[in-house]
């Protein structure tokens, strides 16, 4: 495995104002009250709201809470309890945190990176941070059921890569985020845990599948996520709940464990945060090479704890959009995307509208060929046990089924069509350094629906193809960042994708960090439930 140095490097803490304890700094700098941190919503312990001083450190971004964490401003314990308070507070109304651990065992975790910090002891940058895993990537000794009740009582005994990288920074692992069951569809729900709601609106869908994530981060129950990514997994959340989510380039995040590590290109874990400079630090824990991951990109995680700072004058962005009307888009998204071009513009970008040399019909079959043939295959051992087979969702079955009437010769000519839409975007690269266009093909919807089976007035054919406007980038395997782009009259959040070119993860940070710096819409507008 491939350490990463960065991990042990910050941004400079705030300084604590001398003759105070860590409650007494806290409590004296008012940020709460000015910064309407203090949240909404009945306590399962009874409070009506969170202290100030709770509130004040669930505020603060991840990269804030680690330099006053590492410069013993405020204790590891101290955050932990804060942390808790605020799941006890939200989760009962947004329920995004599932299998949340024994408090004792927890704080006790907590007293121990405060000892090791007393001994000189930094772990890295996640050092004491209380972290929750998506429920889809396996935490050793926490239930991990990707939100099937055929996995309801399953501890994985090793750690994913990004489960055990976290934990050797420092991260205390509180419980795992909610899933769709086996992480298929854009709305979290499974007969497990029940439903995420949107802290924005807790009768909508938060997205998924990294719903539970984007849904913590948004209402202040984390201070960074981890998500996972194979149709928007990442990005379709985190524009619903107004927060960044990368989803990186193929190979810069290892993946493992897994039966299956070669064709298997899809799904590509990654880091979701409320700020830019959040997402590339978690970025840093989780990249680089591993021998367990044949696939692994080789490169210095630490190119990402840099200043994300950069002069984009001149630099050529293409405007997706709707792709010459391919994708149907739902009254208003396209024109609250098509708004944020004017904020490029500022930072001294090109913008122009343009779209590869390739067909958006051809990419959508062999989507469909390519994600059926995956996990249909995953899938497939369940489905063949008719008991096992009751207790799948209704999504595994559509992809097992169409899995059993593929043919070679199918699989064989969408991987084809997959090089040539490789080369395609090679040359789109060329003319160009970034790509934009919208996140989500709809805004946040009822979370008792499923799934939309109109968007723009045309018919869905299936359960995900309402996230198509995806697809073309999972499929290139090129970096992809979610950045907020405002609300609609209703309130409900939108985002675009920030795309770049494969490997080019430190520009998309790098770009997504100007764009946040001239709006800031995470800052300015934060979750109603929080």
């Amino acid at each position: 495995m491939t350490d990463a140095p960065a991990n042990q490097t910050s941004m400079p803490p705030q300084a604590n104002p001398a003759g105070l304890d860590r409650r007494s700094f806290l409590a004296a700098s008012g940020v709460a009250a000015a910064s309407g941190l203090i949240g909404v919503g009945p306590l399962a312990t009874g409070k009506a709201h969170a202290s100030a001083a709770d509130a004040e450190i669930t505020g603060w971004t991840a990269d804030t809470l680690s330099g006053h964490i590492r410069a013993r401003d405020v204790s590891c314990r101290e955050v932990m309890e804060a942390y808790l308070a605020q799941i006890d507070r939200v989760n009962p109304q947004v329920n995004a945190i599932v299998q949340l651990q024994d408090r004792k065992g927890l704080i006790a975790q907590a007293t121990e990176r405060d000892d090791q910090l007393a001994r000189g002891e930094h772990l890295g940058w996640m050092h004491g941070m209380p972290q929750a895993i998506k429920d889809t990537a396996w935490a050793k000794g926490i239930v991990s059921t990707a939100g099937s009740p055929l996995n309801k009582d399953f501890v994985p005994p090793v750690d994913a890569i990004i489960v055990e990288r976290a934990r050797k920074a420092g991260a205390i692992l509180l419980g795992k985020t909610n899933v769709p069951e086996w992480a298929l569809g854009s709305n979290t729900f499974n007969p497990l845990y029940g439903t995420t709601n949107n802290p924005y609106n807790l009768q909508k869908t938060v997205g998924g599948s990294s719903g539970g994530a984007a849904a913590a981060l948004a209402s202040h129950m984390l201070p960074v996520a981890d998500g996972s990514d194979m149709g928007g997994s990442i990005r379709n959340p985190s524009a619903f709940c107004n927060v960044y989510g990368l989803r990186p380039s193929a190979g810069v995040v290892p993946f493992w464990p897994s039966d299956e590590l070669f064709i298997q290109q899809f799904a590509i874990e990654g880091p979701m945060g409320r700020t830019v400079r959040d997402v590339a630090m978690l970025l840093s824990v989780q990249a680089g090479s591993d021998p367990r991951a044949p696939l692994s990109v080789n490169l210095d995680p630490s190119q990402f704890t840099a200043a994300l700072d950069r002069d984009m004058t001149g630099t050529r962005i293409a405007w997706i959009g709707d792709w010459n009307g391919h994708f149907p888009l739902d009254p208003g998204v396209k024109d609250i995307c098509e708004a944020s071009l004017a904020t490029f513009t500022d930072l001294g970008c090109i913008v122009e509208a343009a779209t590869p040399a390739f067909d958006p019909a051809e990419l959508w079959q062999m989507w469909l060929t390519l994600r059926a043939f995956i996990m249909g295959n995953y899938l497939s051992v369940y489905f063949a046990d008719p008991v096992k087979r009751e207790m799948l969702s209704p999504n595994a079955i559509w992809e097992v089924e169409r899995s059993l009437t593929l043919t070679q010769q199918q699989v064989f000519a969408a991987s084809v069509s997959r090089t040539a839409w490789h080369m395609a975007v090679e040359a789109f690269f060329a003319e160009y350094d970034f790509a934009i266009a919208p996140t989500a093909q709809v805004f946040p919807f009822d979370s008792v629906i499923p799934y939309p089976k109109v968007v723009g007035g045309r018919s869905m054919e299936t359960y995900h193809q309402w996230m198509e406007i995806v697809l073309p980038w999972t499929l290139a395997g090129t970096p992809v960042m979610n950045a907020p782009v405002g609300f609609n009259a209703e309130g409900l959040p939108m985002g675009i994708q920030i795309i770049g070119r494969r490997q080019s993860d430190l520009a998309v940070l790098q770009m997504a960090r100007a764009y946040e710096q001239e709006t800031g819409w995470v800052e300015k507008f934060p979750a109603k439930v929080r």
